[in-house]
C-alpha cells in the first residue's frame, strides 16, 4: 500500500492506493496555520488511513514550494508556515518512517505519467527515454518533468520551475498585468495564471473581471472575452513553445482550473510550432486524466508500487 498526502493551502487530503492504483482510502482536513499542527496532522491522516484499510504504507508528500537540498529546509511556499523548516526531516519523526517529498506540481505530473493521460505507450522505442511535462495553470503555475517514470528534482530541488522566468519572446509592448512575488518582471507566471487571463481581458477592453468570468463570457461569444483568449493562448503557447525547444517532451498535460478551457487543446498546438524549432510537433496537448486527484496520487507514488 502507498500513502499519499497533498498538503494545500486550505485542506491536507491524504489517500491510500492499492499496489494495482486503485483507491483504497480518501480523507481530507483543514489545513493548520502552525507548523507543529501540520505535522500533527499530516501524521494523523497517515494513521487514519492505515486504520482503515488495515495495514501499513509507504509515505509519500506533495507539498508547495520546495525542499532545497543545500539547504535542508523549505522554500518559495505559499503555505508560509513551512518555509525555513526541514520538512522531510521533521515528517520522518511525525510519521516513524522515511518518507518522500516533492513539489505538488511534480506530484501531478507524476500521477499523469503513470497511469493518466500521460501514461507511456505501449509502443514507444525502448531506447528512448520517455518525457514528460505537466503544468498547473490556476492561481499561480507550477510545473514538473517526468522521465521514464521518475520525478525529476534537480541538484537544487527546483527542476521545473519555468513559470518564474521570463515569458519566450517576450514583445516590446508587453507588461505584465500584475506584480509576481518572484519579483521578476514579465515572468511567466504572471501571463499564464488566473490572474493572466484576467488581465488580458483588462488589455482589450479596459475592464476588470475574473478568470471564470472571461472563461463564461468566451463561451457565450462575448467579442472581448475571445480576444483576451487568443492573447493568453498565444502567451501560453510561446511558454511551452519554450519547454518543448529545451527539453522535447513526448507529452504536455495540463491541470487546474484553466485547464478546463477545453479550447486550449486546440489551439495552443496550433501556434506554439511558430516559436519551435523543430516543426510537425509530435509532442501532444492534453489535459489530467484524474483531475483535482493527481496531485495526492502522484504522492503516493513517489514510491514505486
Amino acid at each position: 500500500m502507498r500513502i499519499g498526502i497533498d498538503v494545500g493551502g486550505t485542506k491536507i487530503e491524504g489517500v491510500a492506493l492499492g499496489d494495482d492504483g486503485r483507491e483504497l482510502s480518501r480523507h481530507r482536513l483543514a489545513t493548520p496555520v502552525e507548523y507543529r499542527a501540520v505535522l500533527e496532522a499530516i501524521a494523523s491522516l497517515v494513521k487514519r488511513l492505515e486504520a482503515e484499510v488495515g495495514g501499513k504504507g509507504t509515505v509519500g508528500v506533495g507539498t508547495p514550494g520546495i525542499l532545497q537540498p543545500g539547504r535542508g529546509v523549505m522554500l518559495n511556499s505559499n503555505l508560509q508556515c513551512l518555509n525555513g523548516h526541514p520538512l522531510d526531516r521533521d515528517l520522518v519523526a511525525a510519521v516513524g518512517r522515511p518518507v518522500r517529498l516533492a513539489n505538488d506540481a511534480k506530484c501531478f505530473v507524476l500521477s499523469e505519467a503513470i497511469d493518466g493521460a500521460a501514461r507511456r505507450p505501449a509502443d514507444l522505442p525502448a531506447d528512448r527515454p520517455d518525457v514528460v511535462f505537466g503544468a498547473t495553470l490556476g492561481t499561480g503555475v507550477g510545473g514538473g518533468i517526468v522521465v521514464d517514470g521518475r520525478v525529476l528534482l534537480g541538484v537544487n530541488g527546483a527542476a521545473a520551475e519555468w513559470s518564474h522566468t521570463t515569458l519566450p519572446f517576450l514583445r516590446d509592448d508587453e507588461r505584465s498585468p500584475y506584480a509576481c512575488p518572484c519579483g521578476h518582471p514579465g515572468c511567466i507566471e504572471s501571463f499564464t495564471s488566473g490572474r493572466g487571463l484576467a488581465g488580458a481581458y483588462r488589455e482589450v477592453s479596459g475592464r476588470d473581471i475574473t478568470a471564470p468570468e472571461v472563461s463564461e463570457r468566451a463561451g457565450s461569444g462575448d467579442p472581448a472575452a475571445e480576444a483576451a483568449f487568443g492573447l493568453y493562448e498565444d502567451r501560453l503557447a510561446r511558454a511551452l513553445a519554450g519547454v518543448i525547444n529545451l527539453i522535447d517532451p513526448r507529452v504536455v498535460v495540463l491541470g487546474g482550473g484553466i485547464s478546463n478551457n477545453v479550447r486550449l487543446f486546440e489551439n495552443v498546438p496550433r501556434l506554439w510550432e511558430r516559436y519551435t524549432i523543430a516543426q510537425d510537433l509530435r509532442t501532444r496537448l492534453v489535459a489530467a486524466r484524474h483531475g483535482d486527484a493527481s496531485g495526492v496520487r502522484g504522492a503516493a507514488c513517489l514510491w514505486p508500487a
